[in-house]
Formats: structure tokens, C-alpha cells, sequence
């Protein structure tokens, strides 16, 4: 229902803050984005992979499956859009495909908003993600003052437009629809250099800076859980009481919690400022290697929900200010 839309509000973000605000009446898309990201609805922060139950002297071992879910999303931002699509390379599109993330993935119907404003900690631009949606979307729509301007995009989108009464926009639709979108970019106010990131967060592991930032970071995990591309997760087996039955469970986990690199008695990023240099090289560096894309797409979520405030476009602009190597 449109009653269930964030109508009439806008968010304001800075680090370390997220507040909605009275907007323009009647605008329907004026929230950016907020904590939720599309990342729960396929990768499930918590589910059963497998069950055993005992049987007589021997036990059965039985896959747990998704049922296929149909599902349909309003309001996708460009960023998420990227982020599925990398989220779509790891589960779907190696060597061996996810069953519980393709079950929820397949139908998903997803209705794209390009952005005409952008919050203070967006970033997409610098990553080449947004503010306008270019692909992975049935549907986009860009909110003018009167109406929206549609696109179809994907067979999917195109059966439901020629169900809906539409008219095909005017010269004047269209200027307003561009003029908004390079607005919105041109009022972005976060930047990442991107040039030869790879290599200089390889060479500056000695950096003094993951010493500084780890003076700062709580390592709370706020920055991995809604981050919509970072996909760590933990597998455990829990076991019911009466000793009958087991499962095992994957759960998100986070390369900032102490026990994740924790490996026989050994833990191999035992500070804070080996964990951080280890999300943001990941990050903006080797998950170009292993994916050939960026694990970053911008959307700034990191930098808004941290407790303190860390800005990754600082660190980063910082550690190019004061290399070590060179």
C-alpha cells in the first residue's frame, strides 16, 4: 500500500548519524537509504544448511532447502543494485552456486528509484555505481514533481508495464529526469580515489594509519552487517538436548569479531588494526582479484551506522597523504 512508503520524509545522514526528516509533501522517494540493504532477503543472517537425526543405531543426514520465494522490491537504489550483482557473482556465479541463496534469488521482481538527492556519506559516484540505475532491474522509476518517468528492464518489467495505463514521456519528462540525476551527481559530496587503489593499499600495510584508525574503531561489526556486498559467515552445529537431532547453522559473522581469524589456538589478527586493514584491503583491493570487482559500491551505509564515525574515504585519502612506501 502507499501508505506503507516512507511518504513525505527524508533522511539526513553524517558518520554516526541517521535521522528521518519532514520532507517535500507528497514525495514518495525521498529516503534514500537506510540500515537494510536487499543482502538479508537472499543471504538469510541465519539458517539451517543441514539436519541429523538419530535412527536407531545409525542417523540421517538431510539438506535443509529454501522454499522458492517470490519476491518483489520497491524502491532499489542504484548501489543495491550493484551490490546484488556482486552478490550474485559470489553465490551464483562461480564454481559452485549457493542453493539457498539462488532459491530466494530467482523470481525477485525489483522495481529501481534513480536518485535525485544524495545523502552526505554517498559515495557512488567515485565507484561508478549510481546515482542512476543502468542494470539488474525489471523495473526503474525516476520521481519528477508530477508523476515518473518508467523504464522497462527486463522481459519480467516489460509484462507488467503493458498491463499498467501508461503514456510515453514527454521531451519535457525526460530534460526534468536528466537534469535530476546529474544534479544528484553533481551534489554528491563524499569522493574515493579509485587509481591504483589495489596497489596502495598493498603497499601500505605497514601503514601508521590502521594504528590510528584502531585507536577509533570499536570493532562492533556495524559496518560488515550493513554493508550490502560483505558476505563473512560462520558455521556451527547445534544440537536439540534430548541429543536426538542436530543442525547445522550458518550465520553471519565478521572479519571484525576477534574470533573469526581465530584458527587451531592460533588467531592471526589478533588487533583491531590488523582487522580493519584486513575489511578495507578486501574490500577496495583482493576482492578485486578473486571477483574482478570492487566490494565497495558506495552507498556510504559504513560511515553513517558506525558508532564513532569512520569515514573509509578518509582513511584512504589519508594513507595516500602520508605513504610509507615511496
Amino acid at each position: 500500500k502507499l501508505s506503507d512508503l516512507a511518504v513525505a520524509l527524508r533522511d539526513t545522514q553524517e558518520p554516526g548519524r541517521y535521522r528521518l526528516v519532514q520532507g517535500a509533501a507528497g514525495e514518495i522517494f525521498g529516503v534514500v537509504n537506510g540500515a537494510g540493504s536487499l543482502k538479508p532477503f537472499f543471504f538469510a543472517p541465519e539458517e539451517a544448511l543441514l539436519e541429523v537425526k538419530r535412527e536407531r543405531r545409525s542417523f540421517k543426514v538431510s539438506e535443509v532447502t529454501p522454499a522458492p520465494a517470490r519476491l518483489a522490491f520497491i524502491g532499489v537504489r542504484a548501489c543495491d543494485l550493484a551490490a546484488l550483482a556482486v552478490q550474485d557473482r559470489i553465490f551464483l556465479h562461480d564454481r559452485f552456486h549457493d542453493t539457498h541463496y539462488q532459491a530466494r534469488r530467482k523470481d525477485a521482481f525489483l522495481v529501481a528509484v534513480n536518485c535525485t538527492r544524495s545523502a552526505p556519506t554517498c559515495f557512488c559516484v567515485s565507484m561508478k555505481t549510481g546515482p542512476e540505475a543502468a542494470a539488474g532491474f525489471d523495473l526503474s522509476l525516476t520521481e519528477l514533481e508530477q508523476g515518473f518517468v518508467m523504464r522497462v528492464g527486463s522481459t519480467a518489467g516489460e509484462a507488467i508495464a503493458a498491463e499498467l495505463s501508461l503514456s510515453a514521456a514527454g521531451h519535457d519528462a525526460v530534460a526534468s529526469e536528466r537534469a535530476r540525476i546529474d544534479g544528484c551527481i553533481a551534489g554528491m559530496q563524499r569522493r574515493l580515489d579509485t587509481t591504483d587503489l589495489p596497489r596502495l593499499l598493498y603497499d601500505e600495510a605497514e601503514n601508521p594509519r590502521w594504528k590510528d584508525v584502531a585507536s577509533r574503531c570499536l570493532s562492533c561489526t556495524n559496518c560488515t552487517m550493513v554493508c550490502p556486498t560483505c558476505f563473512c559467515h560462520a558455521v556451527v552445529d547445534q544440537e536439540e538436548i534430548d541429543g536426538n537431532m542436530s543442525r547445522r547453522v550458518r550465520k553471519w559473522d565478521s572479519c571484525f569479531s576477534l574470533e573469526h581469524a581465530h584458527i587451531h589456538g592460533i588467531n592471526f589478527r589478533p588487533k583491531i588494526e590488523n582487522r580493519y586493514r584486513q575489511w578495507l584491503t578486501h574490500k577496495l583491493a583482493s576482492w578485486i582479484d578473486q571477483f574482478g570487482t570492487s566490494g565497495c559500491v558506495g552507498c556510504g551505509r559504513c560511515i553513517t551506522w558506525c558508532p564513532v564515525g569512520i569515514d573509509l574515504t578518509e582513511e584512504v585519502k589519508a594513507i595516500r597523504a602520508h605513504p610509507v612506501k615511496g
